[in-house]
């Protein structure tokens, strides 16, 4: 029996393009095999062994006989392609309409909406990375206040400002109010806001963004869940996702390693429920991502140990960012399935699920909450036989 999901969810991590992904200018996107091309392999000793080799070719990675873990792989029904659609199709939502795009930057009626906003000048608006644009900007940002905004072409609008521009809590409330402005007739349903700190030629983002999101308008697992007195965690980005509906706790963003502490450390005073953690482990640049990852891998065995039965670990991801797209924007690809426990089967191949609500239905079912209306859930595939 189930008693307790810990699900850890790496931001980008994909594993090769879905079949829709040329409608998105994502054919042929392959996150974690291009990255390990880009550096010569990748060592992840801990992954392998729970049979990520199984689920696509990268280079470094082998396929283990026996391995330690359930394998498989998630796609998404939803039209979106951001951490939004991501999260929200893993809890059971999916989002069906897929609004405008932004390749070249928001409108100028958009613009000016935000600078009212803002009560600032806005400057980058074009669709690029964040390190890009702050790249691009620094200097024109210090010198004049002015507010840096990009998008990844789609329905976020990502907003930066250095501490010194602008005071943290006003930047979060100036973000919220845009959020609601922004909704019709331009269609964004999150801002991002993005602190930056450090001196001139040295700026970088902070490692606690806030995200400013609608509500999914229909139910989650976290609604599910919460009417069955489960004990809901989300932990990161989580929380800003879902604006804490269904939550019984948020712990806020923060750098990846003090994320994942935090959830090596609540297993021991979290007894039942869900813990669901967002990570920001990928880098933009290629030998940062790929030490990244490999430092995630040391971290797990680590939180691999203080698993006890009842527990079901898995770790997975909410989009692809390859690293081979100039932009480095969110793509089109499935993300790994790696679900293990101490008291759960071994090397199952669990295939290719059509979409990620497949796993909300199986924590839901797991944790014996209601039912969600869509997902298939692959929970008796995890028991040992």
């Amino acid at each position: 029996m189930i008693t307790r999901v810990i699900v850890l969810v790496i931001d980008g991590l994909g594993v090769g393009a879905m079949p829709d992904a040329a409608e998105y200018g994502d054919a042929g996107s392959h996150t974690l095999s291009h990255l390990a091309n880009a550096v010569g392999g990748l060592n992840l000793p801990t992954l392998e062994a729970l049979g990520l080799g199984h689920i696509t070719e990268i280079k470094g990675v082998r396929t283990i006989g026996q391995p330690e873990g359930c394998f498989g792989r998630l796609g998404f029904l939803s039209k979106g392609v951001d951490s939004m659609a991501g999260y929200w199709e893993m809890a059971g939502y999916l989002t069906d309409i897929a609004g405008p795009l932004y390749p070249n930057g928001f409108p100028p009626d958009m613009v000016a909406v935000l600078e009212r906003a803002f009560g600032r000048k806005i400057v980058g608006n074009r669709r690029a990375s964040g390190t890009a644009m702050l790249r691009e900007c620094e200097a024109e940002h210090l010198s004049s206040g002015a507010v840096i905004v990009w998008t990844d072409g789609r329905r976020t609008c990502h907003v930066a400002v250095h501490d010194s521009a602008m005071r943290r809590d006003e930047l979060f409330q100036r973000c919220r109010a845009a959020r609601k402005l922004l909704k019709d007739p331009w269609g964004i349903l999150r801002v991002s806001a993005h602190p930056l700190l450090g001196s001139a030629g040295a700026v970088q983002f902070s490692p606690q963004p806030r995200a400013f999101v609608l509500e999914p308008p229909g139910p989650t697992m976290f609604d599910v869940l919460n009417r069955a007195s489960q004990i809901l965690v989300g932990v990161g980005k989580v929380g800003d996702l879902f604006s804490g509906r269904g939550l019984t706790r948020s712990v806020p963003v923060g750098h990846w390693t003090s994320l994942l502490a935090e959830v090596t450390g609540m297993l021991k005073k979290v007894p039942r429920g869900l813990i669901l953690a967002g990570l920001d482990v990928l880098e933009s640049d290629a030998a940062q991502s790929a030490m990244a990852l490999h430092d995630f891998d040391r971290w797990l065995p680590g939180l691999l140990e203080q698993l006890r039965p009842g527990d079901l670990l898995v770790l997975t991801g909410d989009h692809g960012r390859d690293i081979t797209k100039v932009d480095k924007v969110p793509t089109r690809e499935y993300v790994p399935l790696l679900a293990t426990g101490p008291k759960l089967a071994h090397g199952v191949n669990l295939g290719i699920r059509a979409s990620a609500a497949d796993l909300g239905h199986t924590i839901v079912e797991a944790l014996q909450g209601g039912q969600l209306p869509v997902g298939e859930s692959f929970l008796d595939a995890l028991r040992a036989g």
